[in-house]
């Protein structure tokens, strides 16, 4: 779970697909992390019709272990 006070960092940004795998990645990976809308600033719905222009973020103390396990993917 994600707490309010952390601050959010970007580890990913392009389409909504390659954001899920890449959300499902760090949830297996022990990082919580959300998937943002960036057109409306909001998290996505599974169901969204968005193409593409959204972000996987991460809280700013997970950022360096996220970036990892995206790189190893």
């Amino acid at each position: 779970v994600m707490s309010a006070k952390e601050k959010l960092v970007e580890v990913y940004a392009g389409s909504l697909w390659q954001a899920e795998v890449i959300n499902g990645l760090l949830n297996a990976n022990g990082i919580p992390c959300a998937i943002m809308d960036n057109t409306i600033g909001t998290v996505t719905s599974p169901y969204s019709l968005s193409s593409g222009d959204v972000s996987v973020v991460v809280e700013e103390k997970y950022k360096e272990h996220a970036i990892e396990v995206i790189e190893k993917g």
